[in-house]
């Protein structure tokens, strides 16, 4: 197996221990903190998976899933501040 594809497993299974920290987080905050780490960590699985297969249809959703994780972050944290 190459490089590329055991670094995006590693990827996986940080993402799947962040679910801990999604479901039992203390506040809020901590649970879109853990939902941010997980989008950015699927993405950089995502990312070296197309590496690995040489795919780029892989990127084009990486990318996507990205731009939509940093819009649900802004959502959530003005939702928090109070403004939304």
């Amino acid at each position: 197996m190459n490089v590329f594809l055991y670094a995006a497993i590693c990827f996986v299974v940080l993402a799947l221990m962040l679910m801990i920290r999604l479901i039992k987080g203390p506040s809020v905050a901590d649970r879109a903190v853990a939902a941010d780490s997980i989008d950015i960590l699927s993405d950089m699985a995502l990312i070296l998976y197309a590496l690995h297969t040489g795919r780029g249809i892989y990127l084009d959703i990486a990318l996507i899933t990205a731009v939509l994780g940093f819009v649900g972050s802004t959502l959530v944290a003005k939702y928090l501040e109070g403004k939304l």
